[in-house]
């Protein structure tokens, strides 16, 4: 296998983009990408899109013909991949894989969704099909109740409090503040989460990530670069609830992430930097917890403390504010996640530049309610770390 590097990384504005089409902010990313590597787009030789709803959202589908047209690179092959949330994570993994195994030398992976076109109980109808739509959706468990009934589970078996949770809010909130491609960038109070309404119980309206338009692109290259993709993993799991083990960890991203530290060769306490899959803060919770970077029941405890925020000591998680603050347009959050990676091993993230020498950057991202699980690491090449 090749060794993989990112050379250019670009992002729309997240938001509420009424001013902008799905086309054009697919251009908005991509051009933006395409600039930052210094390459031509003459170059690239095949694309990789990370989408999950658009025809429920937009009525469009064929995404990957769509993109290729709109940035104006016909006729390299352009390919569409759904994952539910993963979307993005399973089209860069792709990608990844075409560079390594030496079918490409460069390739352009973006990810896309415009989810403001639709009513918000039709948006809701639309994510439900990332879980199962049978057993769950059917019968009224909609996302905020699956994540509901899990925190429920983690408070009774862990001791977890509403709190502790509300806690991985404010952190991103605050994160969020100083993204400008953020959805939200104002911060929050413990309060502000705790006193905003109940969307399922636990779980109120600031513990939830919201619906949002955006779209993420990068490159990737064969040549040895600046930022180096150490390892791509992936694992799945039952769709809905019922068929796991256990609700109150996320198998899929325990395994993926065991799989990811073996190839790399590294430890979980290696890792300075994270972007996490916050789509409800109980999922925040759960993923420090089934990476390894807290033990099961300590991650609220933890962020009681202030750890994993700027300015603490040791890792740092979602800078970029995760999908509770930056947004979550489904298909862009797992390349958002590496956009926002890239630019911390780089040092270039501005205000929310994680302080110290950052090595070693994580990404992890899930479809559904944790059907699909997706763990990319990344290290800044020219202080790379290597047991070997």
């Amino acid at each position: 296998m090749r060794s993989v590097s990112v050379i250019g990384v670009g992002l729309s504005k997240f938001g509420e983009r009424w001013d902008t089409s799905f086309r054009q902010l697919i251009a908005e990313a991509g051009v933006k990408a395409i600039l930052d590597s210094g390459i031509d787009g003459k170059d690239i030789e095949a694309i990789y899109g990370g989408c999950m709803a658009s025809g429920r959202f937009i009525g469009q589908e064929h995404i990957g013909a769509l993109i290729v047209d709109q940035l104006g690179l016909n006729p390299i092959p352009s390919t569409r991949l759904e994952a539910a949330c993963a979307s993005g994570s399973v089209a860069f993994r792709n990608a990844y894989l075409a560079i390594a195994s030496g079918m490409h030398d460069v390739v352009a992976v973006g990810g896309v969704e415009k989810m403001t076109e639709v009513s918000v109980e039709d948006a809701a109808t639309a994510l439900g099909g990332a879980g199962d739509q049978e057993w769950e959706l059917f019968i009224g468990a909609t996302f905020p109740a699956l994540y509901a009934l899990i925190a429920r589970r983690h408070m009774q078996e862990y001791g977890t409090t509403e709190e502790q949770m509300a806690l991985c809010a404010v952190k991103n909130h605050d994160n969020g503040s100083k993204n400008p491609y953020a959805q939200y960038q104002n911060k929050i109070t413990l309060e502000t989460v705790m006193n905003s309404g109940v969307i399922a119980s636990p779980l109120k309206l600031f513990d939830c990530s919201p619906i949002t338009d955006g779209a993420s692109a990068v490159i990737l290259t064969a040549k040895n670069q600046h930022v180096k993709i150490l390892t791509s993993q992936v694992a799945t799991d039952s769709t809905g609830l019922a068929g796991r083990e256990s609700i109150t960890e996320i198998k899929a991203t325990k395994l993926a992430s065991q799989k990811a530290f073996a190839s790399a060769n590294i430890d979980p306490q290696e890792i300075n930097v994270a972007e996490l899959h916050d789509c409800f803060t109980i999922a925040e919770i759960l993923a420090l917890e089934d990476i390894g970077f807290a033990k099961k029941g300590e991650a609220g405890p933890r962020l009681e403390k202030g750890q994993f925020k700027l300015g603490s000591k040791g890792l740092i998680v979602n800078t970029s504010g995760g999908l509770k603050a930056a947004g979550h347009p489904v298909g862009a959050t797992g390349v958002k996640q590496v956009v926002e990676i890239v630019q911390q091993l780089r040092g270039t993230a501005g205000k929310r530049q994680a302080e110290g020498d950052a090595k070693l950057g994580l990404t992890h991202n899930i479809g559904g309610s944790g059907a699909t699980a997706v763990i990319h690491i990344l290290t800044n090449k020219g202080k790379a770390f290597n047991k070997n």
